[in-house]
């Protein structure tokens, strides 16, 4: 029996979760007859606070013809390690121990210190047979978030912009007369993105839980900092107001979604400490460039995404920040769109 294979097919599935289940990781687990390697059932984890992958792939045995096979003689592969508390659901080596399976290949273990190998022990305690460590790499891909939050125990940075060709993420601008500026057109944002790219930054929010802005974005532009354009949750709001200067009527504010102000504290060490004390395991930074450079100076960030308007140029404005980027990028819309990691 290839493993390799239908854990890979645990991956695929699991990111059918991916805009809906955090701060829990994907999940995907595939039931496997030994006796033909047929698949019988799959399941993924759906929506955070429901049924984990395990729970959802027998509930779909049970809707199907195979619901009477034996199940001594079939394999579970799953992902992640079954987890072994009670949390809002029942944990879920217990439920395969109840179904009296034979073998459960695992991807990688959790490191969730409620779990970290104390599902495994559980199986194997029972006499189930437990493969650990099956494409673990990628399964260490799915959830780098999920990770983060659980052994450096700090969200997954990830920093956004967008530039010109000569360098520049926007005008210079001033607030007027204390009023919001958004929309006037002397002080209006610089348009840099086009409408696919967009779509693709809100894709980044719907991949993160939170997301953050600048006191002076906030003040400038006013931002309500939606996901509209994709699927999957309105992430967190982040910002910063060591001044108090933010009005109690900005858009930041509004719509029922969850922001945190930092005031007192505004040194980023300390707000992705905070961050992950309240479980928020990733979050999105898009800017401006005093909050980009202060955290490109801490060293702490995984991701840079940077979008380069390679026929636009303004002469004078608000310089993005100066990192070298990679040689190789994606063509979006005539846009360059660069990735780099922090290795």
């Amino acid at each position: 029996m290839e493993y390799a294979n239908f854990i890979a097919r645990c991956i695929e599935i699991a990111r059918r979760g991916e805009y809906f289940v955090a701060p829990n990781p994907m999940v995907g687990a595939v039931l496997v007859r030994n006796s033909d390697e047929q698949v019988l059932a799959e399941g993924w984890h759906e929506k955070y606070g429901e049924g984990h992958a395990e729970v959802n792939c027998f509930r779909h045995l049970e809707m199907s013809s195979y619901r009477d096979v034996e199940m001594s003689e079939c394999t579970l592969f799953v992902s992640l390690e079954p987890c072994s508390h009670y949390g809002k659901t029942p944990p879920c080596a217990k439920l395969i121990i109840e179904k009296g399976l034979g073998r459960v290949v695992v991807g990688m273990l959790d490191p969730n210190p409620l779990v970290a190998g104390k599902g495994v022990q559980m199986l194997r305690e029972a006499g189930i047979e437990v493969v650990v460590g099956m494409m673990e790499q990628e399964c260490r891909e799915l959830n780098k978030r999920f990770l983060c939050l659980h052994e450096k125990h700090r969200p997954y940075v990830v920093l956004k912009w967008a530039q010109t060709a000569d360098g520049f993420i926007d005008r210079k601008r001033t607030m007027d007369n204390g009023q919001w500026t958004k929309g006037t057109h002397l002080n209006s944002a610089l348009a840099i993105s086009t409408p696919e790219t967009k779509k693709l930054v809100h894709k980044m929010r719907a991949e993160n839980m939170a997301i953050m802005v600048g006191t002076n974005t906030v003040l400038l532009d006013n931002p309500r900092l939606l996901n509209t354009h994709w699927e999957g949750r309105n992430p967190i709001r982040v910002t910063l107001d060591r001044h108090n200067c933010i009005p109690a009527d900005a858009r930041i504010f509004s719509d029922g979604i969850e922001t945190i102000v930092y005031r007192d504290r505004t040194d980023w060490p300390y707000v992705v400490s905070d961050l992950a004390a309240r479980n928020i395991h990733s979050i999105l930074v898009e800017g401006g460039t005093t909050l980009l450079e202060h955290i490109l100076q801490t060293g702490i960030w995984d991701e840079i995404h940077v979008e380069v308007a390679p026929e636009l140029t303004i002469g004078d404005g608000v310089k993005a920040p100066q990192i070298a980027l990679p040689e190789t990028y994606e063509e979006v819309d005539g846009h360059r769109l660069f990735v780099k990691k922090n290795e």
